[in-house]
């Protein structure tokens, strides 16, 4: 079920989120949704429950964003990029990052609380 929320965006907020949608040829809406959907992840891990932690733990980036983070680093490291390119590889190093972060954060939760074995 979903539920329609209408929303007056800044202009530039506007004008990235659609420059990746014409990119990554999803809709408007698409981008918009995964944004909102990383920022309510914001939750502190440690207040997770156990489902959560060990789904963290788990979790990877679509094999649709690591195939276009493989190939923008291909075309940055050929010195091949250009503005709207540059633009995605923040966004999706950004995403990689964050992922990696919470990670961390949740095998260090997953341990502490029992639910995964300590990392030797």
């Amino acid at each position: 079920m979903s539920q329609p929320i209408y929303l007056d965006l800044p202009n530039e907020l506007a004008e990235q989120a659609q420059a990746i949608a014409d990119r990554t040829h999803r809709p408007l809406e698409d981008v918009l949704l995964e944004w909102l959907g990383h920022g309510a992840e914001h939750v502190p891990v440690d207040q997770l429950p156990d489902d959560r932690v060990l789904a963290l733990c788990d979790a990877q980036m679509s094999a649709e964003d690591q195939a276009d983070l493989s190939e923008l680093l291909v075309r940055q490291r050929e010195d091949c990029l250009v503005r709207g390119d540059r633009e995605r590889l923040a966004v999706l190093l950004g995403v990689y990052r964050q992922g990696m972060v919470l990670k961390a954060q949740a095998l260090k939760v997953a341990v502490d609380r029992g639910l995964r074995p300590p990392v030797s």
